[in-house]
């Protein structure tokens, strides 16, 4: 199979032409078919409709503690929830607050609350003049937005197959105080799905930054959504903090948005006891106590870890026909040919994939044209600026399979047809 690095001219064009009569095809269907946003489909939403049964008017409403789950309190949420978040966390139960359904919202707030009233007795982020943060790239872009919002300045790092790229981390933390924290993604990283590895967990573990406040937010979203028999491990970084005496460091985050109900799921935040002693305060000023029968609700579906992980495998026979469509399509279509590269993950909701510089913008915009919308390009990056116009990220989930594979002919045609023109306009 000819590279289109290696075509001449003439057999490029020649493969353009068909590439565009393809394409010309597909416009003609009139297809609406959305991968922008890794959503859970309707048929992972109907896995946990039997949590809605678990409360009536004749349940029980109690916590394990006696408190009634109808009334005020409770701010950390139901001890049995943070012992189940604690566990898949790697947390212990004393450092973790239970929150309401979005781990969003607990990052924003735990952003907000460093920039009006800080943390380790520092200024307030927000009265320091400018401040930084790093952004590992392709990354979330919800977590861009959370710091671009606050007025940050957003650094990039390279993402390497290990993790965030730690000699750049480590030096831009070492060099300047005015750097408060970096978005991390650790297990099945958004979007490439990558896990960061041992050494990378134990280098965030021993950082020395200038900022004596500054924060590891440390969002482990995809901590239990395996995908194969192989599924990727990942080094407890609360246990390697305490090695260090560096515990301070990072607050956890996670939640059950693509465990249930990401509308109506639970959140958990955890840290350090100094950390939780500033987002307590904060806490208790918002609210009196979170939605605890949504967490009983959770509790008598899920029950424990065990619960959670055979829930997990339901899911799991529902998706993996999905990447494995994503990636045979990307093989069958793409391989050999020098047009894209693309990650095969063990886990978590995204496949990413690198196509050739300057093409991905025009990628996108084919595709949206013949009626498949992709998350846009650029939008892994901060700012929604793709240094390099290269990265996709590819939600295999929401659609069906059958929807899946034509959306996936598409695309990579369209990864073809934007390549063609790019060498041909040389």
């Amino acid at each position: 199979m000819l590279q289109f690095l290696s075509m001449s001219d003439s057999e490029l064009s020649k493969v353009k032409a068909d590439l565009q009569s393809r394409y010309d095809q597909f416009k003609a269907q009139g297809l609406k078919l959305n991968m922008a946003r890794g959503k859970p489909a309707t048929d992972q939403l109907n896995l946990s409709m039997k949590m809605l049964d678990t409360l009536n008017s004749g349940s029980d409403m109690h916590s394990s503690t006696g408190d009634d789950c109808r009334n005020y309190g409770l701010p950390d949420g139901l001890p049995e929830l943070r012992e189940l978040f604690a566990e898949m966390m790697g947390v212990d139960d004393h450092n973790i607050i239970v929150g309401g359904n979005s781990s969003l919202n607990m990052m924003f707030d735990a952003v907000s609350c460093a920039m009006t009233h800080g943390f380790a007795g520092c200024e307030p982020w927000g009265r320091q003049g400018t401040v930084k943060f790093l952004c590992p790239s392709p990354g979330y872009d919800r977590h861009f937005a959370i710091t671009e919002y606050f007025g940050f300045e957003l650094i990039t790092v390279p993402m390497l197959a290990t993790g965030p790229d730690m000699d750049v981390v480590e030096k831009l933390i070492a060099d300047d105080a005015a750097v408060k924290g970096i978005w991390c993604v650790p297990k099945y990283s958004n979007p490439t799905g990558i896990t960061y590895s041992d050494e990378t967990v134990r280098r965030f573990a021993a950082l020395k930054p200038a900022a004596k406040d500054f924060k590891i937010f440390w969002d482990n979203a995809y901590c239990v959504h395996d995908l194969t028999d192989t599924p990727d491990t990942l080094l407890n970084l609360w246990h390697e903090c305490r090695k260090h005496n560096n515990i301070d460091l990072p607050i956890f985050f996670a939640s059950t948005s693509k465990i249930t109900f990401p509308g109506a799921g639970i959140a958990a935040m955890g840290a350090s006891e100094s950390n939780l002693a500033v987002l307590r305060e904060h806490y208790s000023f918002q609210t009196i106590g979170p939605d605890k029968l949504n967490q009983l609700r959770h509790i008598y579906f899920l029950k424990d870890m065990d619960g959670v992980m055979k829930h997990m495998a339901k899911h799991r026979a529902l998706l993996e026909p999905k990447f494995r469509t994503v990636t045979n399509s990307l093989a069958s279509e793409l391989g050999g040919k020098g047009v894209a590269e693309w990650t095969n993950p063990n886990g978590g909701y995204f496949v990413s994939v690198d196509v050739l510089d300057g093409c991905a913008k025009r990628v996108v915009s084919l595709c949206r044209e013949a009626g498949v919308t992709l998350t846009g390009a650029g939008a892994t990056y901060p700012y929604g600026k793709d240094p390099n116009d290269r990265n996709i990220r590819v939600a295999p989930t929401y659609p069906p399979v059958a929807e899946l594979e034509q959306a996936m002919e598409l695309f990579c045609i369209c990864v073809q047809l934007a390549a063609a023109e790019k060498l041909l306009s040389k």
